[in-house]
C-alpha cells in the first residue's frame, strides 16, 4: 500500500502542476497546451481525492497537505469551468420573438483534410440547411467534393489549400466585399466579408483558423494569439453587428479566449449552456471546445447544437442567431480594462518566433 500511496501522491503533484502551468504567461506550447484538458484534470483530481480518502487515514501532516491541495485544486478547476455549466448565467440571451428576415444560421466544420467522406459532410449540411457553411482544412479534394453546394449557395469564397488550412465559405445570402487575408502567416488564410440578411441589414462575418501551439504545428502560441487579437480589435472598431466563427485552436475557458471576448466585446453563446466539445470526435475522454462562434451584443440566440460526425476529428457545430435592434440593451458587453488592453497590444506587436 505504501507504493500505491506514493504513486497517488506523485500523481497528485502532476495534476496540480498541470492545472497551474497555464497561469505562467509563456507562449511556449508546454505552458499553453495544459489549458485544454480542464475537464479531464477535474475528473482525475476528483478520482484521486476519492482514492486517497478511501484507502488512507489522512491524519499525517503530509497526507493532510496533499489532501487539502487536491481539494483546493479541484475548487480552482470548478471555478474555471463553472461559466460553461448550466448553472451559470447565460451571456447570450435567447430571442424573445421570431424575425426570419433578420435570422442567420451557420454550420462550421473542420472536416479533417485526410478524411474523404464528402458525402457524409454534404448529408449533415443538407439536414441542417444552414444559410452559411464554413468548411475548414479543405484541400482540392474537398473543393471538388463539395461543389454540389454551389447549387444552393450561390455566393462563395473558396480557398482550397494543401496545408490543412484551406477554407471554403458558402452562403445563400449575398456577400459584400469578401476578402481573403493572411493576417500573421502567408500560408494561413482568414476570410472577412459583409453578409446581407434577407431584411437588407448588413452584418460582418470573420472566419478564422489559426495554428495551434503543439509540436508539429507551432511550438509557440504567439501566432494564434496575435491573429485572434487582431480580429478582436477589428470587431471592436467596427460598428456593424459581427459574428466570428471557426476553429480557433483554443479552448473556451483559456486566458486568450477570455481576452479575445473582452477586446472584441463579443459574447460566447456556450456560457450558461454547456461545453459543446467538438474535438477530438474519436476519443471521448479527450474532448475540448475548439470550434467557436462569437457575436456582438446585436444578436440573440435562436439555437445552437453539436452535429453528428462524418469521420472527421471534429464535430460540426450549428448555430442560428437573430439580429435585433434593441438586443444590446438586454445583454452585457464584455469590456477590457487598461491592463488587458495593454496585454493585447503587446501580443499583437510581439514578433513571431522563428
Amino acid at each position: 500500500m505504501q507504493s500505491f500511496k506514493l504513486s497517488l501522491e506523485i500523481f497528485s503533484g502532476f495534476i496540480i502542476l498541470f492545472s497551474l502551468m497555464p497561469l505562467i504567461r509563456n507562449d511556449y506550447w508546454t505552458f499553453r497546451v495544459f489549458d485544454y484538458p480542464r475537464l479531464q484534470k477535474l475528473f482525475l483530481n476528483l478520482v484521486t481525492i476519492i482514492l486517497y480518502a478511501f484507502y488512507f487515514q489522512v491524519d499525517e501532516p503530509f497526507e493532510v497537505f496533499v489532501f487539502v491541495a487536491l481539494i483546493l485544486n479541484c475548487a480552482y478547476l470548478i471555478y474555471q469551468i463553472y461559466p460553461f455549466s448550466f448553472f451559470a448565467k447565460k451571456a447570450l440571451q435567447k430571442r424573445s420573438f421570431t424575425d426570419k428576415r433578420n435570422e442567420i444560421s451557420i454550420v462550421s466544420s473542420n472536416v479533417y483534410q485526410d478524411n474523404r467522406n464528402t458525402i457524409g459532410c454534404l448529408s449533415v449540411i443538407g439536414r441542417q440547411d444552414p444559410d452559411i457553411v464554413l468548411l475548414l482544412e479543405t484541400d482540392q479534394y474537398w473543393y471538388k467534393g463539395t461543389e454540389k453546394l454551389k447549387e444552393k449557395y450561390p455566393h462563395q469564397v473558396l480557398v482550397p489549400l494543401e496545408n490543412t488550412y484551406g477554407m471554403l465559405l458558402y452562403s445563400k445570402f449575398k456577400l459584400v466585399n469578401p476578402e481573403v487575408r493572411y493576417l500573421v502567416d502567408d500560408e494561413i488564410p482568414s476570410i472577412t466579408t459583409k453578409v446581407e440578411l434577407p431584411s437588407g441589414k448588413l452584418i460582418t462575418l470573420h472566419c478564422v483558423h489559426p495554428t495551434p501551439p503543439v509540436p508539429g504545428e507551432n511550438l509557440y502560441a504567439t501566432e494564434r494569439d496575435k491573429e485572434l487579437l487582431l480580429v478582436a480589435k477589428e470587431v471592436k472598431e467596427n460598428p456593424t453587428p459581427t459574428i466570428v466563427v471557426g476553429d480557433l485552436n483554443d479552448v473556451a475557458w483559456s486566458h486568450t479566449t477570455k481576452l479575445f471576448t473582452k477586446i472584441s466585446g463579443t459574447l460566447d453563446p456556450r456560457i450558461g449552456r454547456g461545453f459543446f466539445n467538438t474535438f477530438h470526435a474519436k476519443y471521448p475522454f479527450l474532448r475540448f471546445p475548439l470550434d467557436h462562434v462569437f457575436c456582438t451584443t446585436d444578436f440573440k440566440l435562436v439555437t445552437m447544437r453539436r452535429l453528428e460526425n462524418f469521420n472527421s476529428d471534429h464535430f460540426p457545430i450549428f448555430i442560428a442567431l437573430q439580429f435585433e435592434e434593441q438586443a444590446d440593451e438586454h445583454q452585457e458587453e464584455p469590456e477590457a480594462d487598461h491592463e488587458e488592453i495593454a496585454e493585447a497590444e503587446e501580443k499583437i506587436n510581439k514578433d513571431v518566433p522563428e
